[in-house]
Order: C-alpha cells, then structure tokens, then sequence
C-alpha cells in the first residue's frame, strides 16, 4: 500500500508540473497566431488532459469492466462542472459571455446525452463508439471554421515564443499530465480495489483521480491570468470525455455494463448538475467566489446516487 501512495504522489507532482508548462506554451502559441486561448482551452488542452479517460477507457473496455469506464467518465464529468469550477472562481473570478455558455456548454449537455442514450441498453459498440468520435470531430472542425481564426486574444506578452518553440513545451506538458494522471489512476484503483469497493464506484473514484489534470490545469491557468484556457480546458474536456474518451474504448472493445438501471441515477444526477451550472453561468456571466460555493457543494451528492 506504500507504494502505491508514494506513487501516487509522484503522479500529482508530475501533473503540477507539466500543466504549467502546457499552459504557459499554450498561451504564447495562442497569442503568437491570434487565436483565443478559449479556442486554445479547448481543443488542445481539453484533449490532451483527457488522454487518461481515455486510456483507461481502452483498458477497461479491454479486461470487460465496462462499470468502471463509465464510473470513471461520470466521476470525471461530475468533479470537472463542480470542483474544478469552483477551484478556478476561488482562484480568480472569472466571467464568461452568454454566447460562449450556449456554444459550449449546448455541446456538453448534448454530449451527455448522445453518452446516457448509447448506454440505455448497457452496450456501447464499435459502430456507436465510432460514431460519438465522428461527433467530437465535427464539433471541432466547426468550432475552428465559426470562430477558431477571428478571435484576438487579450493577453499581453511581450515576445511570445514562436510555434518551433512552444509545441515542444506543450507536448512536454501534456505528457508529463498524461504519464501523472495514469500514477495517480493506476495506483488509485489498486488502493480502492484493495478495499473491496464496487467496480462503478471503483470507477468514480477514479474519475475524480483524472480529472485532476484538469483542475490542476484550469486552477494554474487562473492563478496565470490566463482564464480562457481555464474555463475551455473544462468544458472542453466535458465534451471530450463522454463522446470521445468513451466512443475510443468501445472502438476497440463493447463497453458493457452490467446493470444499466443501477447506474442510470449517476447518469441523471451529472446531466442535472451540469444543467444547474451552467445555469448559473449563464445567469452571472460568469462565476465568482459566492457561487464557487455552490458549485462545490454539488459535488458529494453524486455518491449518494449508486
């Protein structure tokens, strides 16, 4: 068990690290070609910290636990619209206009959805996975064309670093996430497992070990000033998790569950939360320290609901 902590460790250690070298790169790549780090947050970012979902997706799907693909993926989603919300408006109040909370967040919800109606019957097959990455894609691409090239970012810096410089920061960063997320994933399970937990709350717990990446990524991008990496990281990476992470694990292999109606409340409750969230985005144009508050209090209640 000592191990596996220390491990453990290092995994956070290693994420601290590389997300304040993908970030920083991030936002000089961003301001180098005139794009937005909210575009930024989302594509590149986003996807990047979403390699541990995803891996754990293959794997899972590979060894026929499909209860903890789908934990880990409602674990993730959970803690990223709640803690990492509130873990970045603690940091740094942020405010985000209406239209970003409609383009962005419309695609998480109907994420959501496309995830909840492909496990109505408890499997999700290489057709249907092959069809949610389909639908990540054509998200992207649109995104890029509407509005990817027309945004200036705000930030100021003085001389940004040029792309043959930065990208090699970024992919640095990213896998310095990747490799700690998968520390902290890995020997996460072997600590629950050992404690005789259920396979979908075994996937829960795991959830919240990778999105991690995230928040570690968001909070270091706010405390940066750089909030549009921030709030994109999050609800792209809430985006990419249902369609994307879970789609390329049942690519390779069905992702079955053993019980849909027992994990179906789970399901609901992070539909729900999201919607309440955004909500109150929408509402605020943005999050500050008070609303921070309730954005953390959503977050234990999803135990509740196993």
């Amino acid at each position: 068990m000592l191990v596996e902590v220390v491990l453990f460790l290092a995994g956070l250690a290693a994420l601290v690290a590389g997300s304040d070298r993908a970030v920083t790169a991030a936002g000089d790549l961003a301001l180098y070609y005139g794009v937005s780090p909210f575009f930024i947050g989302v594509t590149l970012i986003s996807v990047g910290t979403s390699v541990p979902e995803m891996v754990t997706s293959i794997y899972a799907a590979f060894y026929g636990a499909g209860d903890i693909v789908v934990g880990n993926i409602v674990g993730s989603e959970t803690a990223q619209i709640t803690l990492a919300i509130a873990v970045v408006a603690v940091i740094a109040p942020f405010v985000v206009d209406r239209r970003s909370v409609l383009v962005y967040g419309g695609a998480m919800i109907l994420a959501m959805i496309i995830m909840i109606l492909a496990l109505e019957d408890g499997v999700v097959g290489r057709s249907e996975g092959l069809l949610m990455m389909l639908a990540y894609v054509q998200f992207v691409y649109t995104l890029y064309g509407n509005e990817g090239g027309e945004e200036i970012t705000e930030e100021v810096v003085e001389k940004p670093r040029t792309p043959g410089e930065s990208v090699p920061w970024i992919v640095g960063g990213l896998l310095l996430v990747v490799v700690g997320g998968q520390l902290m994933v890995t020997n996460g399970i072997a600590i629950a497992r050992s404690l005789g937990l259920p396979a979908f709350l075994v996937g829960l717990l795991t959830g919240l070990g990778t999105t991690l990446p995230e928040i570690v990524v968001a909070g270091m991008a706010a405390a940066a000033g750089r909030k549009g990496i921030s709030v994109g990281s999050i609800l792209g990476s809430n985006i990419t998790d249902p369609v994307f992470s879970l789609g390329i694990g049942a690519v390779f292999f069905d992702v079955v569950v053993t019980d849909p109606a027992a994990i179906r409340p789970s399901l609901l409750y992070m539909l729900g939360v999201s919607v309440a969230v955004l909500g109150l985005f929408y509402w605020r144009c943005g999050i500050d320290r008070r609303t921070a508050v309730v954005c953390l209090a959503l977050y234990p209640p999803s135990f509740l609901f196993l």
